[in-house]
C-alpha cells in the first residue's frame, strides 16, 4: 500500500477531545517501558516531548523523573489546551512541566536537552527529516532519543483490521482517525532510509507491537 499522507494538525477542538478522552494507556505504558528498557541508568534533567498532543506522556515522565524539567510542544492549539488544563490540576509538576506551541521545523525553539522523546507524531509530517533533523539541532551529546509511531500494514485491508481489533467501540471520529494515521505512517525501510539520510543511522528501528514500531539511540 502506497503511503496516504493525512493533515500534520489535529487543531479540531471536537476532535482533540475526542482524541484526550480515548484510552491509549497501553500504548504510553508501552512507550514509558521502552524508555526503561533502552534506557535503564539515564537520568533526564531536560525533557522535550516533540508532539504532545494532550500531554499524557509529558506528565508521566515528569512523574517518573522528579528532578527532570518537561516541556512538551504541539503545532495544535486545541490539544495544548487539554494539556494545560491536565498540568493544572496537578499542582506538584506546576513547576517542572510546562507546554509550548512549536511547529517543527521551529529556529525558536532552543536546544540543550538531554532527552527527546516524540509519540506518534512522525506519520503526521510530509517531510519525516524534519523531525530527525531537529532531534540532532535540539539534542546535547549523548541525548537519549526515543520516538514511537505506528507503521504501514501492507493494505487497507489489515489497516481496517487493526482498527477492528483496536478500536471497534471507539468514536467514529477516532475509527476514522486510526485508519488514516495507519494509511500515512511510514514503514520501517522507509525509516531507516530517512535515518540514513539524515545522520542517525546509528540509531535503531525496531517493531514493538502489532501496529507500532520504535526508534532509539544516542545523540553523537
Amino acid at each position: 500500500m502506497q503511503r496516504i499522507p493525512e493533515p500534520e494538525l489535529m487543531d479540531d477542538a471536537t476532535q482533540a477531545k475526542a482524541y484526550a478522552e480515548a484510552d491509549f494507556g497501553e500504548a504510553n505504558t508501552l512507550f514509558q517501558n521502552l524508555f526503561r528498557d533502552y534506557f535503564p541508568s539515564h537520568r533526564p534533567r531536560r525533557i522535550l516531548d516533540l508532539g504532545c498532543g494532550p500531554g499524557d506522556i509529558t506528565l508521566a515522565f515528569a512523574r517518573r523523573f522528579p528532578d527532570s524539567q518537561v516541556i512538551g510542544i504541539d503545532g495544535a492549539e486545541a490539544m495544548l489546551a487539554i494539556a494545560r488544563h491536565r498540568l493544572a490540576a496537578q499542582p506538584l509538576l506546576r513547576q517542572r512541566a510546562q507546554f509550548r506551541r512549536h511547529r517543527l521545523p521551529d529556529p525558536a525553539l532552543a536546544p540543550g536537552y538531554d532527552t527527546l522523546i516524540c509519540n506518534s507524531l512522525l506519520h503526521h509530517l510530509a517531510d519525516p527529516g524534519v523531525l530527525w533533523q531537529e532531534i540532532q539541532r535540539l539534542g546535547t551529546p549523548g541525548a537519549a532519543v526515543l520516538v514511537m509511531d505506528l507503521f504501514r500494514p501492507a493494505s487497507k485491508r489489515q489497516a481496517l483490521a487493526l482498527v477492528e481489533r483496536h478500536a471497534a467501540e471507539a468514536p467514529a471520529v477516532l475509527r476514522r482517525d486510526f485508519f488514516n494515521s495507519l494509511c500515512a505512517a511510514y514503514r520501517e525501510d522507509e525509516i531507516r532510509r530517512q535515518l540514513e539520510e539524515t545522520g542517525l543511522g546509528h540509531f535503531r528501528v525496531a517493531r514493538v507491537s502489532d501496529r507500532h514500531l520504535a526508534v532509539h539511540g544516542r545523540l553523537n
